[in-house]
């Protein structure tokens, strides 16, 4: 699995929103970037054990510059403060990707979802619904009206966007909008976990797609030791208990593309040839966890014995 690395330059750095910074990265020699889709976000390396995942929020057509957007958490690990308070204008800041695991598939008619910082993969979807003649609406909450990001951005779409500050109208009224949702409608959600539980409770799967900043508490297996062998690396491994099959692999000096280590951002998802994987991540669908033709090794085990995986 490929994936393109290289030092961008912080070109602009603005204020979104109370405590939301917006960047826009650019190539240093101007040269373009790999083209992405909605829904689509990078890895951004801020130093050592430091690496975080960001949403691409600006204009797909604009191959010349990735636009995120970095909500500061004082009680976060350390990614967000770094941001806000040490990466300043004209700064390098190493990228890899893009990657997507929240497409936006084809659909006469949407009803988006956004709480916080979860407006970010939800913005480029919004242009690309417009664009295909899609009939849509947004539900957009946040704690305050100043703290919702890009809020002057989604003022021109008028009515079909709703604004939900918490402080105002208290919890977003999801019933409102997935009351009514038609077989032909499409359902995207981002934003904090409690949200993303209450729309998983209340919109039936086939229609639903969610993207979550923070893993997903998962019903899993026994935590035992199993063998994993890696086809292409003709090797066979051991994956003792309560260690990854991402570490195991590692330690035996396979190297393998990676980035959360909580299955989350789907950076570490490797073709499964042989064998039934435990699913722990917060990434795949129920479909594609039925078709077990993937896992993230950073998180998943194995349901067995023995796994055969194309690495």
């Amino acid at each position: 699995m490929t994936s393109y690395e290289a030092e961008l330059v912080v070109e602009r750095r603005e204020s979104a929103a109370d405590g939301v910074l917006a960047l826009t990265l650019r190539h240093p020699l101007g040269e373009e970037l790999p083209s992405w889709e909605p829904g689509a976000h990078i890895d951004v390396v801020l130093g050592p054990g430091l690496e975080r995942q960001y949403s691409l929020c600006g204009d797909p057509s604009d191959g010349r510059a990735w636009r995120i957007a970095v909500l500061r958490e004082p009680d976060g690990r350390g990614g967000s403060s770094y941001v806000h308070e040490q990466l300043g204008q004209g700064d390098k800041v190493r990228v890899r990707g893009p990657r997507n695991h929240f497409e936006l598939r084809p659909a006469p008619r949407y009803r988006f979802i956004a709480g916080g910082i979860g407006i970010t993969p939800i913005l480029p979807m919004l242009t690309a619904a417009e664009a295909a003649g899609a009939e849509w609406t947004l539900l957009y909450g946040g704690r305050t009206r100043g703290s919702m990001a890009f809020a002057e951005e989604l003022s021109r779409y008028g009515d079909r966007v709703r604004f939900a500050p918490q402080d105002e109208t208290g919890l977003l009224d999801l019933m409102s909008v997935l009351a009514a949702v038609s077989e032909d409608t499409l359902v995207y959600c981002c934003g904090p976990g409690p949200l993303l539980d209450a729309v998983e409770e209340a919109c039936p799967s086939g229609r639903l797609h969610v993207e979550r900043f923070r893993p997903k508490l998962q019903e899993s297996g026994p935590d035992d030791e199993f063998e994993v062998v890696l086809e292409r690396s003709a090797r066979t491994l051991t994956v003792p208990a309560g260690v990854s099959v991402l570490d195991t692999v590692r330690a035996a000096g396979v190297e393998v593309l990676y980035s959360c280590t909580e299955g989350t951002c789907g950076t570490c998802e490797t073709d499964v040839l042989e064998g039934t994987p435990d699913h722990r991540d917060s990434v795949l669908t129920d479909e594609e966890r039925e078709a077990g033709e993937t896992m993230l090794i950073c998180v998943s085990r194995c349901l067995g014995k023995r796994l055969v995986l194309d690495l």
